[in-house]
């Protein structure tokens, strides 16, 4: 028996939000730098953000699993990219998941 855990398959494809327009690109990452094909930021950008908060109304618990999901992926690949001196695991944290449904207000981080 090995005492190592398997590596962890891959993650949920970034695939949302799925609003789509004919003149513009999606607001979807472009993997391996997780910058957003629509307007150059870091994913998920603002408009992404607005746009899965919205596809995602009425399940916001799966909203959560997804970012959870690429969260890990872009962990993953970026760390692929500079491992030296890429994001923290807290940055990575507040940029995919920190924002969505179930942040904790200000007021009660201390």
């Amino acid at each position: 028996m090995s005492s190592q855990l398997q590596t962890p398959g891959a993650g949920p494809t970034p695939d949302r939000p799925r609003y789509r327009t004919e003149t513009t690109p999606p607001h979807t990452p472009l993997r391996p730098t997780w910058a957003c094909r629509a307007c150059g930021q870091p994913w998920p950008c603002p408009q992404a953000r607005l746009l899965l908060k919205v596809e995602y109304e009425s399940a916001l618990p799966a909203l959560s699993i997804y970012l959870s999901g690429l969260m890990f992926e872009a962990m993953r690949d970026l760390f692929h990219l500079n491992p030296h001196d890429g994001p923290s695991p807290q940055e990575m944290f507040d940029r995919f998941v920190a924002w969505g449904p179930f942040r904790r207000s200000i007021l009660e981080q201390r």
